[in-house]
């Protein structure tokens, strides 16, 4: 009883000292603390997020309406306990004016309670489920949702006229968004899903599910696996055949990371993918960013976690000029919604009703030029909100 009563006075002083933080005035440091998964199995997230943000100050300046902008990067391992923690020590101890990365689905949920309790604007660099800028007020996304591209998928693949497709997802957050919204999306098109099949998130066995997949002979298997997994899966599914027995393969562009392509190989020629944002992209503004990133960052091509990365900074600096350097949260939260600007992955803007990127959806082949694998997108969806708000 002792040590309840001890951890629970831990907790009301700590939402004592959060709810009482003051902004800090014009002339200060902006702090903006970056939670991401520096080690573990999602580090590529944390490598490609801090690169872009580190880019873009060095880039725009680290001076924003008078005032100067520091980073403060905290690995977070992508365990939820620790983010939380993190996000506690940085608001009260470090007095940052943002919190932003956030690499996964859970770990941007964590923060939500103490983004609210202190009135922190919140910028979510890579998490994808739908529901995240509903957990809070004060959260932003720069990055994309599941539904949103998972939409485009699905219109897509009905007006190509697949009529029976099979969907394998990753057993968590954004899998689950990405299952329901195609069947919901494919379904009113006419089309038909006749097996939903979910991954366990740890260690996924794809033997099973591909024989399923092969039973079923639909016109087309749609996947949702996080970044990083989808190699191992194409891999699977050409070993089996079942690129030469007629059944296309679709997916999240996330299986097909530009940060980790090349080293997939052939089987990634399978693919035929939706995404935000490639590498390949074909305008000034992206061709600028890829040789940027590169340059500062040899041997790393950037992918969509380092877009989420780059125009998250972006929203801040946008905000604090419109502010004039105030960080009140209440102000730089209302100063980010209805942002507008050409980002390297085409138009953005930031919807003033639900705080979510309101952006183009690409569909996309991969494509050998010379040495090197890349995303080559083929047909866009302009403007796409997420359909789930």
């Amino acid at each position: 009883m002792q040590r309840r009563n001890l951890l629970l006075g831990a907790v009301l002083a700590a939402s004592t000292a959060l709810a009482g933080l003051p902004a800090l005035a014009e002339g200060t440091p902006f702090k903006v603390g970056l939670i991401l998964p520096m080690t573990g199995p999602f580090a590529s997230t944390g490598r490609q997020i801090e690169a872009a943000a580190r880019l873009y100050v060095a880039e725009h300046g680290d001076e924003v309406a008078g005032r100067k902008i520091e980073l403060i990067v905290k690995d977070d391992a992508s365990v939820a306990d620790s983010t939380k923690r993190l996000a506690q020590e940085l608001i009260v101890r470090d007095k940052v004016g943002a919190l932003a990365g956030f690499g996964l689905t859970p770990l941007a949920m964590a923060t939500a309670p103490l983004s609210t309790r202190a009135k922190m604007p919140t910028v979510v660099m890579a998490a994808a489920t739908s529901s995240v800028t509903e957990s809070s007020p004060y959260v932003v996304r720069t990055s994309y949702t599941t539904p949103q591209v998972t939409s485009k998928i699905a219109e897509w693949a009905a007006k190509e006229g697949m009529k029976r497709v099979v969907t394998v997802v990753s057993d968590y957050g954004p899998g689950i968004d990405a299952e329901k919204t195609f069947v919901a999306t494919f379904g009113a098109a006419g089309g038909e899903v006749p097996e939903t099949l979910r991954l366990p998130l740890q260690n996924p066995d794809f033997s099973p599910f591909l024989q399923k997949v092969a039973d079923a002979k639909p016109d087309a298997v749609f996947v949702f696996v996080p970044s990083g997994v989808g190699a191992q899966f194409m891999k699977q599914f050409v070993e089996r055949g079942l690129d030469k027995s007629g059944i296309k393969l679709l997916a999240d562009g996330g299986i097909t990371d530009d940060d980790i392509l090349n080293g997939m190989g052939d089987p990634a020629l399978a693919a035929i993918t939706g995404f935000h944002y490639s590498a390949a992209h074909d305008s000034p503004a992206n061709k600028a960013f890829v040789e940027a990133f590169q340059k500062a960052n040899p041997g790393m091509r950037p992918n969509f976690m380092a877009v989420g990365g780059y125009d998250g900074m972006h929203a801040i600096y946008a905000a604090l000029e419109k502010t004039g350097g105030d960080s009140d949260g209440d102000k730089v939260i209302a100063a980010m919604k209805g942002l507008s600007w050409e980002s390297p992955r085409g138009p953005v803007s930031i919807d003033p009703e639900t705080r979510d990127i309101v952006q183009n959806v690409y569909l996309r082949r991969v494509e050998r030029q010379g040495d090197q694998l890349w995303n080559v997108e083929f047909e866009t969806f302009e403007a796409v909100k997420d359909p789930g708000k």
